[in-house]
């Protein structure tokens, strides 16, 4: 199955957001508590009348405990993705977006194709406690910063580390950087 409309998407993800906020029995403003999110705007994802950033679903996800894929349910037996197309997460500068590929029914691993745009940096939230992120470079030259380490990978070269923890991405190069991440999550 191909990913739907993107503004289905976005009514899906409210729709799961309440969902997952009633049966946890929290109102509004104890999730806004929660995640660090405003009330409004969360109220506004469940009513599918904004399109959230890939920042504020990692701090809903993180602070309901929850992997971030569990946002968006899906009881299709088989589901297609393809490079470019369905459901796209962009940073609050735009300069890095990420696709969902693929969540194992488990809700531990997740898979994503990233894109960081030519001499940009994304500095994502810090993940849930024990998760693992594994990058590889599928085209160009990154520099990964985990804790204070920086590490310089090439097309193919892929890294594995503890993502609960400081770690951001830069391009320094004038091309876009492509990666597939994997997250496994010790929750």
């Amino acid at each position: 199955m191909e990913v739907d409309d993107p503004k289905q998407i976005i009514l899906q993800v409210g729709s799961t957001l309440k969902k997952l906020r009633k049966e946890k029995q929290l109102s509004l403003e104890e999730l806004s508590e929660l995640t660090g999110v405003s009330k409004l705007t969360l109220g506004n994802i469940e009513r599918g009348e904004t399109n959230p950033t890939v920042g504020m679903l990692w701090k809903i996800s993180k602070g309901i405990s929850l992997p971030f894929m569990a946002l968006f349910s899906s009881e299709n037996p088989v589901n297609l993705y393809r490079a470019g197309e369905g459901l796209r997460f962009a940073s609050d500068q735009k300069n890095w977006v990420v696709e969902p590929i693929f969540k194992n029914a488990s809700h531990d691993i997740e898979m994503y194709r990233a894109y960081l745009q030519p001499n940009s940096s994304y500095h994502p939230e810090v993940h849930h406690m024990n998760t693992t992120e594994i990058a590889t470079v599928m085209t160009g030259t990154i520099t990964i910063h985990v804790n204070e380490e920086i590490y310089t990978l090439n097309q193919y070269d892929s890294i594995s580390f503890r993502a609960d923890g400081s770690h951001s991405y830069s391009n320094h190069t004038n091309s876009e950087v492509v990666l597939h991440i994997t997250l496994k999550y010790g929750i």
